[in-house]
């Protein structure tokens, strides 16, 4: 019965209500956009990196080796050699090493080169393990394994032949088009850069730049080439796998002071926390605006309920004169700003679903930055309470002043 009396009453002021639901639905959507978006960049980034202890690459940023060798953001400075890479392979505290070969593309999509010990060691998440929802591993020169969302987004199955070209646009104008691939796996989802990359070997990355033409045997022959073998002359990155995290850092020392060839290791999860760190500043202040924005509707809110009490003489009158308490005005002014609260929060839920929805892959293609369509965060809880709170208090500046309209009519 309140809650009824308390929508007929919106009801009755449906134009200036609905411009303040419009302002708090914005409103709450920049700040749980915000908030959502925050949360998921930092999600997606930290299940990205599971399992590699060290990553090197020629001498550049640590910010820079991250994000090019394992969100497949930006490009590389310069390369190392096949000879620092079995250097490095070779050290006696090293477990795994898988070696990475970037610059070429497929339609937008990265095109990785590596060897079979990416499959071996490579996981997301909790340590979850690659897997293939179809086909197997690359096994010849011109096989290519595609991510789960590479398979979909451009509908590829198995046997499918696509060609690879030069750089990393989405358009090229140097296609190797001689050298075509045969799909012959595709990876089970992962929400990490591995959905949006086709795997090949580096044998086959370097068949295509080394001018090796195919020949007849080659094509009656199909994908297969036993008598061939290409050993890359450098290489892009090296994410490594230690057998104890003890000697962590003097393996790391070990390569930084490399008289051979300038190299830079890094340990991802430290520079995960300096990007956390550069991007705290850009968090708290899109955070502050955001509150601000709300702050500014809930003011917007108040002054309607407040100028709609002047206008509403009559009806106050008329509750007075059936029984109403000036208690009673109080929370009905209470209840209203809480559904129109609820009601701009429900809006504001539904444009931030359909935002990531229709973003995703925009997202994915052009920031790295994988998101699913969950809009509440473990934080969302402490943000609707402190909304809802915020509201009850403006709110009660207009109701206290209908509680004491009501009093003078006692």
């Amino acid at each position: 019965m309140f809650a009824k009396l308390a929508f007929r009453s919106l009801l009755n002021r449906k134009g200036a209500v609905s411009l303040t639901i419009v302002a708090m639905s914005v409103s709450m959507f920049v700040l749980l956009g915000v908030e959502n978006i925050r949360h998921q960049a930092k999600e997606s980034f930290s299940n990205t990196v599971s399992g590699v202890d060290l990553i090197v690459g020629a001498r550049t940023g640590r910010l820079n080796l991250l994000l090019y060798s394992v969100f497949r953001i930006g490009a590389p400075t310069n390369e190392i050699s096949w000879s620092s890479y079995q250097m490095i392979r070779s050290n006696a505290n090293v477990a795994w090493a898988v070696p990475m070969m970037l610059g070429d593309s497929h339609r937008g999509y990265r095109v990785l080169g590596t060897s079979q010990a990416y499959f071996d060691h490579m996981s997301y998440g909790n340590k979850h393990n690659l897997e293939f929802s179809d086909g197997e591993r690359f096994q010849e020169v011109f096989d290519v394994v595609l991510g789960a969302s590479v398979a979909s987004k451009l509908n590829y199955q198995l046997g499918d032949t696509i060609v690879i070209a030069h750089g990393i646009a989405k358009t090229s104008f140097t296609l190797h088009d001689d050298h075509p691939f045969k799909v012959v796996g595709i990876l089970e989802p992962t929400g990490t850069p591995i959905d949006q990359t086709l795997h090949v070997s580096m044998a086959g990355i370097e068949a295509v730049h080394s001018g090796w033409q195919l020949s007849p045997d080659h094509a009656q022959r199909g994908n297969k080439i036993e008598h061939v073998r290409y050993e890359p002359k450098t290489i892009t990155a090296v994410l490594l796998g230690l057998k104890s995290r003890i000697s962590t850092f003097q393996v790391q020392s070990t390569i930084n002071r490399n008289k051979q060839e300038p190299l830079t290791a890094i340990l991802p999860g430290v520079a995960l926390s300096e990007l956390w760190q550069m991007m705290g500043v850009l968090e708290k202040t899109l955070q502050l605006i955001s509150i601000l924005v709300f702050f500014s509707a809930l003011l917007g809110l108040s002054s309607m309920l407040l100028s709609s009490i002047q206008s509403r003489q009559q009806e106050i009158h008329l509750l007075r004169v059936i029984g109403a308490s000036p208690s009673f005005l109080f929370f009905l002014l209470e209840m209203e700003s809480l559904l129109i609260t609820f009601v701009s929060l429900l809006s504001a839920a539904m444009m931030l679903f359909l935002i990531k929805y229709f973003m995703q892959d925009y997202l994915t293609s052009h920031f790295g930055l994988y998101v699913d369509n969950n809009i509440f965060t473990p934080e969302s809880g402490q943000w609707l309470l402190a909304l809802i709170a915020a509201t009850l208090l403006v709110a009660a500046i207009p109701s206290v002043s209908a509680f004491k309209e009501a009093s003078k009519q006692q």
